[in-house]
């Protein structure tokens, strides 16, 4: 039974998703995001097309008998061959004996198609969809029937698009999806075809838009104003060429803005997480800019914004980041004012309210160190110590007298680094020595080795990346460079920067505040 209120939410990460370029999931990496589409809410998974390879027969082989808690299992198919019978076709078959909840179907609704690429007459395509969904509706309580290329098919000949919704509705289908497959659509072709399709059908109906003219989102969003039931996309919008729809965008947009109900109640708000968790698992890099759940999604740089937000969220923000499970961050740099300092020093638990002409030395410090190449936004560990210096809370550890790094290329053509490093802890001189990869490496053991004794805490604070960017490239070897470290604990993640024409000299101003900014964490939670 369709619920009226509802918008049914159909997920193809796993299959659609997966066609992506540099993306390829294992069997177990599909299992564990089934689990997490489940726990928020998923309508349907379509998991995979189990004639395609033994991967995916493997992925349904483990599922089978398995019944989730919210979502159901949908295998991915198409219609039976030009000249086969459908109870002879073995991809038929393989959907069949698949064990999912529910199968999707993919047929040929452009003319075009029907007679260029699969060529066969369109009477027989016509044919192929209705005795694939009539004969797969004796096994399943639920067949969804994909329209590829619907919407160019439209454009081609419309009245044999309509004919290949017709048929699937007379063969018993529960859903008939539009897919907008090249991902050409604009908003407007949307709105009228949707339209007339609505006239000429009585039926439930889906989309699946692609994202190759970036209007995937809009289109799913305008086609569920136009009375589209159920939505097809991918988390993060994965998917062939330029990807399909984001569901992490067209579901936050449908429960706040439309008042739609897609996911289980209470969920939304696990919608960040589940975003990254999938970019993690596919071993991407997470777009910071993705609206909703990008990192930089309801973050503020600009003075007066940052001033705005503090004063009224809404003012400077289209929905409230906890939401959808994401956080607002303030980002230092020489477009901050004075209210982005005294709000970021408050998140280390530094009050300048009080203290303007503090807030004053510290914006002047900023604007003069980015004027150098300097740029905080990823290099909180660094704004802190800057901030704590200036206020006169920072602790020295440690004193550096001076450091040397050797390089040498070895008979077998490997390359080895060698640092020593001279640091003064109270009154005690001390001197190390130690080997690397390379001198960052050997810079980084030589000073642990000179205060791990006096700090055992140092042993927790680990280097997790290390970037290094020139800045003016066109001086070549004398260019400035930037290098950011990132570094952890295990509990908290920081970043440090250093900036000089001498990159071993930029790599230590990094390394340096990245050990202090540590220990003092440490030393705050003891």
């Amino acid at each position: 039974m369709i619920d009226k209120d509802k918008i049914y939410i159909f997920d193809t990460t796993l299959r659609d998703g997966a066609q992506r370029a540099d993306i390829s999931f294992s069997v177990n990496d599909k299992l564990q995001m089934i689990e997490r589409f489940d726990d928020i809410g998923i309508d349907y998974i379509e998991v995979g097309f189990p004639a395609s390879n033994p991967k995916e027969m493997e992925l349904f082989e483990k599922l089978k008998g398995r019944k989730f808690e919210y979502s159901k299992i949908i295998a991915f198919g198409m219609t039976r061959y030009k000249d086969i019978k459908v109870e002879n076709d073995n991809n038929i078959k393989q959907l069949i004996q698949s064990g999912a909840d529910s199968v999707c179907i993919v047929g040929k609704s452009s003319s075009l198609h029907a007679e260029k690429v699969i060529e066969t007459t369109l009477e027989n395509n016509l044919s192929m969809i209705f005795d694939s969904i009539e004969y797969l509706k004796k096994y399943f309580p639920e067949v969804i029937f994909d329209a590829e290329h619907f919407f160019d098919g439209f454009k081609e000949n419309p009245q044999y698009a309509l004919e290949t919704l017709k048929a699937a509705l007379e063969a018993g289908a529960d859903y008939l999806c539009l897919c907008d497959t090249n991902g050409g659509m604009l908003p407007s072709d949307v709105i009228e075809i949707i339209d007339k399709v609505n006239r000429g059908v009585k039926a439930t109906l889906g989309v699946h838009f692609h994202n190759d003219s970036g209007c995937a989102v809009a289109n799913t969003v305008i086609a569920v104003k136009k009375g589209i039931k159920m939505v097809h996309g991918t988390i993060n919008g994965y998917g062939e060429r330029c990807g399909n729809a984001d569901l992490c965008q067209i579901i936050p947009n449908l429960e706040i803005k439309l008042k739609k109900n897609c996911l289980k109640e209470g969920s939304l708000k696990h919608l960040t997480n589940l975003s990254r968790f999938v970019s993690e698992t596919a071993n991407q890099i997470a777009n910071p800019s993705q609206p909703f759940v990008g990192r930089n999604a309801f973050t503020h740089k600009g003075g007066m914004h940052v001033s705005g937000v503090s004063k009224l969220s809404k003012a400077f923000e289209h929905v409230d980041p906890e939401t959808v499970g994401n956080t607002r961050e303030i980002l230092i740099s020489e477009l901050s004012g004075k209210k982005s300092i005294i709000l970021k020093a408050k998140e280390f638990g530094i009050n300048l309210e009080d203290d303007l002409k503090k807030v004053s030395e510290i914006l002047n410090r900023i604007q003069n160190l980015e004027h150098k190449g300097y740029q905080f936004e990823a290099a909180d560990g660094s704004f802190e110590l800057l901030v704590k210096e200036v206020t006169g809370v920072k602790k020295k550890f440690f004193k550096l007298e001076s450091f040397r790094v050797l390089n040498e290329k070895k008979e077998d053509g490997s390359m080895m680094s060698e640092a020593t490093v001279k640091v003064l802890i109270d009154e005690n001189r001390i001197i190390e020595t130690a080997e690397g990869n390379g001198p960052v490496n050997a810079l980084d053991r030589a000073l642990r080795k000179a205060i791990e004794s006096c700090y055992p805490a140092l042993s927790k604070i680990t280097l997790t990346d290390f970037k290094v960017r020139v800045l003016n490239e066109k001086k070549g070897t004398g260019a400035v460079v930037r290098v950011l470290i990132e570094s952890s604990d295990g509990e908290k993640s920081w970043g440090t920067i250093g900036v000089s024409e001498n990159i071993i000299e930029a790599s230590w101003q990094a390394l340096e505040d990245s050990i202090i900014f540590g220990l003092m964490h440490v030393e705050k939670n003891k």
